[in-house]
């Protein structure tokens, strides 16, 4: 099978296409390239973020690798598509007081669309897509459906950040790192002599000032309690989000987190930590995956984070489209504009956009 590998310059993608090709593939490397060159960013910035200035690193890392592994290679331009898609939504998100998730969105439009689109045009044929990432695709004969599982390294599960993909680009997609743990998978790298074996793992989509994105003027505005009481001023609702604790300069007697985010009044709204617990959200924008959308309530689990793990909520459809998920622990620090993501076991059910906590 001939197999378009998405190669980042990390380990994971590198060991992905070194496993695919000692599988007997035909394996060929791409790069998206995401970074505009027309942007003029001041903060600090390092290269271990997936929109830098420093692609041209990671690009040449991905050469190099491919040409260890005697792949071809090619970079794909998706800038424009990653500012239109990606950063804009990131934009209008966090000017209406919201917090959204561009990985999820870069997954949907970008890395699993735009890139594989941009690769036909430029004239690359392929069977399948395959990336680094720590999830499991198999498709379920019994539902004619393609299902997305929990990678089996749960510490490093990606599931979370997929759950918007079509059944059409599932179908296309391969994982293969899903059924080894990153231990394995370095000791892989070793094994197949690749440079990158000890390379750390990218954290932040942007290591930089927020600012630098949005683009906003600073905007005095004040923080207040739940009650409507002054306790400091900001510079900016958009620089808060719900559930941080630190960066505000308030003295009390126990931690304040943000509650809340008015951004008529351009109010960031503190509170304690009891403050930030929630029992129930309702979400919208929703995507199914292993299920049809759900006509009666529901018993399953959600994350409303990557990291946390799936925990029990009762989902009730509503009649305007968006769907309330009660919880049965408390939740901290529920936010909208991220993303609520359903589990049954390890299977991903689906997800959508939290509007807002209840």
């Amino acid at each position: 099978m001939k197999i378009l590998v998405g190669m980042s310059g990390g380990v994971d993608s590198s060991v992905t296409a070194a496993l695919l090709k000692s599988q007997g593939h035909e394996v060929i490397g791409a790069t998206m390239s995401i970074w505009d060159k027309s942007t003029d960013f001041h903060g600090r910035l390092t290269a271990d973020s997936c929109f830098s200035p420093h692609e041209a690193e990671d690009i040449e890392a991905a050469r190099t690798l491919c040409q260890k592994l005697d792949i071809a290679y090619h970079v794909i331009d998706c800038s424009q598509r990653y500012k239109r898609m990606v950063l804009e939504n990131f934009k209008a998100e966090y000017k209406a007081g919201r917090t959204p998730n561009p990985c999820v969105m870069c997954n949907s439009y970008i890395k699993f669309n735009a890139l594989p689109e941009e690769a036909r045009a430029q004239g690359l044929d392929f069977d399948k897509f395959a990336t680094g990432h720590y999830a499991q695709i198999r498709f379920n004969p019994m539902t004619d459906r393609y299902e997305i599982h929990r990678g089996v390294d749960q510490t490093k599960d990606q599931s979370y950040f997929l759950y918007r993909l079509s059944q059409e680009q599932l179908a296309q997609i391969e994982m293969p790192l899903g059924q080894f743990t990153k231990k394995q998978v370095r000791e892989m790298a070793v094994k197949y002599n690749l440079a990158v074996a000890d390379k750390p793992d990218s954290q932040d989509f942007y290591s930089g000032d927020i600012n630098d994105i949005l683009q906003n003027p600073p905007l005095s505005g004040n923080f207040v309690t739940s009650s409507g009481k002054i306790l400091g001023q900001h510079q900016g609702y958009w620089n808060y989000t719900i559930g941080q604790r630190r960066g505000m300069g308030i003295a009390a007697e126990r931690p304040l987190y943000v509650i809340g985010i008015n951004k008529e009044s351009n109010e960031v709204i503190v509170g304690f930590e009891e403050e930030c617990q929630k029992s129930a959200l309702i979400a919208a924008d929703l995507c199914w995956s292993a299920i049809s959308c759900p006509q009666e309530p529901l018993e399953c689990e959600a994350k409303i984070r990557s990291s946390q793990q799936p925990t029990a909520v009762k989902i009730t459809p509503q009649n305007d489209a968006t769907i309330r998920v009660d919880f049965y622990t408390k939740q901290k620090a529920i936010a909208p504009g991220q993303s609520v993501v359903f589990y049954n076991n390890d299977t991903l059910l689906g997800g959508g956009i939290i509007n807002q906590s209840l």
